[in-house]
């Protein structure tokens, strides 16, 4: 394996699956099957789950709702999410501990970073859930920060595409695909992979993303390993395949 730790983040409307919103069984059943294989490998896995298949807190506020309440109501739905991953993955046998950044601690341990690192080492999957604890943040950032604080080696990020494209390849059949990409590139392009602030807190701290298509069997594995899927951003100039 060329990472021996690793952060995974998944969106929540990842989780909702064709329904739209809410947790799909099957989808978390096949995301639970891939984690379990890749802590098969000995490699140390922290996750992120957002939490936009319950609710969004950007959404609510353009909604009228006061921007911090909606937050933090977002950052409750990443600990359902959370719950519902962990009870997944216990359920193959996998070690599972649920960290919150808001005190809640009848149903996830309070964050503490020395203690996630030892669950780590311990070869139990950490989520880390309710984001950074605070308002105007996403978990994209809580992504960042988390793998930066946690000496993960790689951020990956599970999509529904195959990596990064100059447009949205849902919609456009003339999309380009993207093999590698600077931090820069991101941010100039505004290619909408994480926000600006999860974008910059990689760049300060040398932290490479990888983008990559979760739904399909084995890829998990497969970045770990070192091979080539989906889009690396890194510090190298960008390149389109």
């Amino acid at each position: 394996m060329k990472y021996s730790r690793v952060l995974l983040k998944i969106s929540g409307e990842a989780l909702a699956g064709d329904q739209g919103y809410g947790v799909s069984g099957e989808i978390l059943e096949k995301i639970a099957t891939e984690i379990a294989t890749l802590v098969g490998t000995g490699c140390e896995v922290a996750v992120v789950v957002g939490g936009g298949n319950i609710h969004r807190g950007v959404a609510g506020a353009t909604a009228g709702m006061d921007r911090s309440t909606s937050d933090y109501m977002g950052m409750i739905a990443t600990v359902i999410n959370s719950l519902a991953l962990q009870d997944a993955l216990e359920r193959r046998k996998v070690y599972t501990r649920v960290m919150s950044a808001i005190a809640m601690q009848e149903v996830a341990e309070p964050y503490i970073r020395r203690r996630a690192v030892r669950h780590l080492e311990k070869k139990r999957v950490v989520i880390f859930a309710a984001g950074t604890g605070n308002p105007y943040f996403t978990t994209d950032t809580t992504a960042a920060l988390r793998a930066n604080e946690i000496n993960a080696q790689l951020i990956m990020k599970a999509t529904k595409v195959d990596g990064i494209y100059d447009k949205d390849p849902m919609k456009h059949k003339d999309a380009i695909k993207f093999d590698t990409l600077s931090y820069m590139d991101v941010l100039n392009k505004d290619l909408k992979v994480m926000d600006s602030t999860a974008i910059t807190l990689c760049m300060d701290n040398s932290m490479d993303i990888v983008v990559f298509n979760m739904f399909e069997a084995g890829n998990i594995a497969r970045v770990v390993r070192g091979e080539t899927v989906g889009t690396t951003v890194t510090k190298t100039l960008g390149g389109k395949r």
